[in-house]
Protein backbone atom coordinates (compact mmCIF):
# COMPACT_ATOMS: atom_id res chain seq x y z
CA UNK A 1 0.00 0.00 0.00
CA UNK A 2 2.73 2.56 0.81
CA UNK A 3 4.19 1.96 -2.65
CA UNK A 4 0.79 2.50 -4.30
CA UNK A 5 0.23 5.64 -2.26
CA UNK A 6 3.64 6.95 -3.24
CA UNK A 7 2.87 6.26 -6.90
CA UNK A 8 -0.47 8.07 -6.69
CA UNK A 9 1.15 11.08 -5.03
CA UNK A 10 3.74 11.15 -7.81
CA UNK A 11 1.03 11.08 -10.47
CA UNK A 12 -0.92 13.88 -8.79
CA UNK A 13 2.20 16.02 -8.49
CA UNK A 14 3.09 15.37 -12.12
CA UNK A 15 -0.39 16.43 -13.27
CA UNK A 16 -0.25 19.55 -11.10
CA UNK A 17 3.15 20.45 -12.54
CA UNK A 18 1.91 19.95 -16.10
CA UNK A 19 -1.09 22.18 -15.46
CA UNK A 20 1.15 24.84 -13.93
CA UNK A 21 3.48 24.72 -16.94
CA UNK A 22 0.54 24.97 -19.32
CA UNK A 23 -0.70 28.02 -17.45
CA UNK A 24 2.74 29.61 -17.51
CA UNK A 25 3.00 28.93 -21.26
CA UNK A 26 -0.26 30.74 -21.97
CA UNK A 27 0.80 33.52 -19.61
CA UNK A 28 4.18 34.17 -21.24
CA UNK A 29 2.77 34.14 -24.78
CA UNK A 30 0.02 36.54 -23.71
CA UNK A 31 2.57 38.79 -21.98
CA UNK A 32 4.81 38.86 -25.05
CA UNK A 33 1.93 39.70 -27.38
CA UNK A 34 0.74 42.35 -24.95
CA UNK A 35 4.16 43.94 -24.66
CA UNK A 36 4.47 43.21 -20.94
CA UNK A 37 8.25 42.96 -20.64
CA UNK A 38 8.21 42.74 -16.84
CA UNK A 39 5.83 39.78 -16.86
CA UNK A 40 7.98 37.96 -19.43
CA UNK A 41 11.10 38.62 -17.34
CA UNK A 42 9.42 37.22 -14.23
CA UNK A 43 8.32 34.08 -16.05
CA UNK A 44 11.82 33.56 -17.41
CA UNK A 45 13.16 33.80 -13.86
CA UNK A 46 10.65 31.13 -12.87
CA UNK A 47 12.16 28.80 -15.44
CA UNK A 48 10.25 29.36 -18.66
CA UNK A 49 12.27 28.68 -21.81
CA UNK A 50 13.46 31.89 -23.49
CA UNK A 51 12.73 30.20 -26.85
CA UNK A 52 9.11 29.44 -26.01
CA UNK A 53 7.04 29.62 -29.21
CA UNK A 54 3.35 30.09 -29.95
CA UNK A 55 1.33 27.61 -31.98
CA UNK A 56 2.64 29.01 -35.27
CA UNK A 57 6.21 28.46 -34.12
CA UNK A 58 6.87 32.15 -33.53
CA UNK A 59 9.20 32.53 -30.56
CA UNK A 60 9.04 35.27 -27.96
CA UNK A 61 11.84 37.01 -29.85
CA UNK A 62 9.87 36.89 -33.10
CA UNK A 63 6.84 38.35 -31.35
CA UNK A 64 8.94 41.19 -29.92
CA UNK A 65 10.57 41.84 -33.31
CA UNK A 66 7.24 41.84 -35.14
CA UNK A 67 5.68 44.24 -32.63
CA UNK A 68 8.71 46.51 -32.38
CA UNK A 69 8.96 45.97 -28.63
CA UNK A 70 12.60 46.94 -28.21
CA UNK A 71 12.80 46.54 -24.39
CA UNK A 72 11.42 43.00 -24.64
CA UNK A 73 13.64 42.17 -27.59
CA UNK A 74 16.73 43.37 -25.71
CA UNK A 75 15.71 41.37 -22.63
CA UNK A 76 15.33 38.21 -24.67
CA UNK A 77 18.66 38.74 -26.41
CA UNK A 78 20.37 39.21 -23.04
CA UNK A 79 18.83 35.89 -22.01
CA UNK A 80 20.35 34.30 -25.14
CA UNK A 81 17.25 33.81 -27.22
CA UNK A 82 17.98 32.05 -30.51
CA UNK A 83 18.09 34.67 -33.27
CA UNK A 84 17.87 32.31 -36.24
CA UNK A 85 14.96 30.05 -35.39
CA UNK A 86 12.17 29.95 -37.98
CA UNK A 87 8.44 29.70 -37.50
CA UNK A 88 6.18 27.47 -39.59
CA UNK A 89 6.14 30.10 -42.34
CA UNK A 90 9.94 30.13 -42.57
CA UNK A 91 10.36 33.53 -40.95
CA UNK A 92 13.04 34.47 -38.43
CA UNK A 93 12.92 37.36 -35.98
CA UNK A 94 14.93 39.42 -38.49
CA UNK A 95 12.39 38.72 -41.24
CA UNK A 96 9.57 39.96 -39.02
CA UNK A 97 11.44 43.03 -37.79
CA UNK A 98 12.26 43.89 -41.40
CA UNK A 99 8.75 43.28 -42.69
CA UNK A 100 7.41 45.70 -40.10
CA UNK A 101 10.23 48.24 -40.61
CA UNK A 102 11.47 47.97 -37.01
CA UNK A 103 14.87 49.53 -37.64
CA UNK A 104 16.12 49.33 -34.03
CA UNK A 105 15.17 45.67 -33.80
CA UNK A 106 16.83 44.95 -37.14
CA UNK A 107 20.05 46.56 -35.92
CA UNK A 108 20.01 44.69 -32.60
CA UNK A 109 19.34 41.32 -34.22
CA UNK A 110 22.13 41.76 -36.76
CA UNK A 111 24.53 42.67 -33.96
CA UNK A 112 23.61 39.40 -32.24
CA UNK A 113 24.36 37.33 -35.32
CA UNK A 114 21.04 37.12 -37.16
CA UNK A 115 21.47 35.59 -40.62
CA UNK A 116 21.09 38.36 -43.21
CA UNK A 117 21.16 35.98 -46.16
CA UNK A 118 19.09 32.91 -45.30
CA UNK A 119 17.75 30.60 -47.99
CA UNK A 120 14.39 31.48 -49.52
CA UNK A 121 12.86 34.90 -49.00
CA UNK A 122 15.52 37.12 -47.44
CA UNK A 123 15.16 40.08 -45.09
CA UNK A 124 16.07 42.35 -48.03
CA UNK A 125 13.09 40.97 -49.97
CA UNK A 126 10.94 41.78 -46.94
CA UNK A 127 12.39 45.29 -46.66
CA UNK A 128 11.45 45.91 -50.29
CA UNK A 129 8.00 44.42 -49.73
CA UNK A 130 7.45 46.75 -46.77
CA UNK A 131 8.75 49.71 -48.78
CA UNK A 132 11.34 50.62 -46.16
CA UNK A 133 14.31 52.31 -47.79
CA UNK A 134 15.92 52.82 -44.39
CA UNK A 135 15.87 49.13 -43.50
CA UNK A 136 17.01 48.18 -47.01
CA UNK A 137 19.95 50.56 -46.67
CA UNK A 138 20.96 49.02 -43.35
CA UNK A 139 20.71 45.46 -44.68
CA UNK A 140 22.78 46.28 -47.75
CA UNK A 141 25.40 47.98 -45.60
CA UNK A 142 25.61 44.81 -43.52
CA UNK A 143 26.14 42.56 -46.53
CA UNK A 144 22.70 41.58 -47.79
CA UNK A 145 22.91 39.88 -51.18
CA UNK A 146 21.41 42.22 -53.75
CA UNK A 147 20.53 39.45 -56.18
CA UNK A 148 19.24 36.84 -53.74
CA UNK A 149 16.50 34.74 -55.26
CA UNK A 150 13.18 34.05 -53.60
CA UNK A 151 11.49 30.64 -54.11
CA UNK A 152 9.84 32.05 -57.26
CA UNK A 153 13.18 33.28 -58.58
CA UNK A 154 12.49 36.96 -57.96
CA UNK A 155 15.26 39.25 -56.75
CA UNK A 156 14.69 42.26 -54.49
CA UNK A 157 14.88 44.48 -57.61
CA UNK A 158 12.09 42.55 -59.30
CA UNK A 159 10.02 42.83 -56.14
CA UNK A 160 10.59 46.60 -56.04
CA UNK A 161 9.37 46.78 -59.65
CA UNK A 162 6.37 44.61 -58.83
CA UNK A 163 5.36 46.99 -56.05
CA UNK A 164 5.97 50.06 -58.20
CA UNK A 165 8.55 51.52 -55.83
CA UNK A 166 10.79 53.64 -58.04
CA UNK A 167 12.87 54.89 -55.11
CA UNK A 168 13.82 51.36 -54.10
CA UNK A 169 14.42 50.41 -57.73
CA UNK A 170 16.89 53.30 -57.96
CA UNK A 171 18.46 52.38 -54.63
CA UNK A 172 19.05 48.78 -55.67
CA UNK A 173 20.38 49.70 -59.12
CA UNK A 174 22.71 52.29 -57.57
CA UNK A 175 23.98 49.55 -55.24
CA UNK A 176 24.78 47.46 -58.36
CA UNK A 177 21.91 44.98 -58.35
CA UNK A 178 21.88 42.93 -61.56
CA UNK A 179 19.14 44.45 -63.73
CA UNK A 180 19.19 41.70 -66.32
CA UNK A 181 18.53 38.62 -64.23
CA UNK A 182 15.25 36.83 -64.89
CA UNK A 183 12.93 34.93 -62.59
CA UNK A 184 12.08 31.27 -63.12
CA UNK A 185 9.60 32.27 -65.84
CA UNK A 186 12.24 34.20 -67.76
CA UNK A 187 10.92 37.64 -66.80
CA UNK A 188 13.44 40.42 -66.14
CA UNK A 189 12.87 43.54 -64.05
CA UNK A 190 12.26 45.63 -67.19
CA UNK A 191 9.94 43.07 -68.73
CA UNK A 192 7.99 42.96 -65.47
CA UNK A 193 7.68 46.75 -65.46
CA UNK A 194 6.40 46.64 -69.05
CA UNK A 195 3.83 44.00 -68.13
CA UNK A 196 2.66 46.13 -65.23
CA UNK A 197 2.63 49.29 -67.33
CA UNK A 198 4.72 51.33 -64.91
CA UNK A 199 6.03 54.02 -67.25
CA UNK A 200 8.30 55.72 -64.71
CA UNK A 201 10.13 52.51 -63.89
CA UNK A 202 10.24 51.47 -67.56
CA UNK A 203 11.80 54.81 -68.50
CA UNK A 204 14.32 54.64 -65.66
CA UNK A 205 15.42 51.05 -66.32
CA UNK A 206 15.86 51.72 -70.03
CA UNK A 207 17.83 54.85 -69.23
CA UNK A 208 20.31 52.89 -67.08
CA UNK A 209 20.68 50.17 -69.71
CA UNK A 210 18.42 47.35 -68.56
CA UNK A 211 17.36 44.79 -71.15
CA UNK A 212 14.11 42.91 -71.51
Amino acid sequence: MPAVRKLLIGIVLSIAMSLAQAGAYEEIIKAANGGDTEAVENLLKRGMDVNTADRSGSTLLMIAARNGNQPLLETLLVNRASVNRRNQFGDTALHLATLNARIESVQALIEKGADINPSGWTPLHYAVFSGSSEVATLLMAKGAKLDARAPNGQTPLMLAVKHGNLDLVRQLVDADADMDLTDFEGISALKLAIRLGNEEIIEYLRKVGAIE
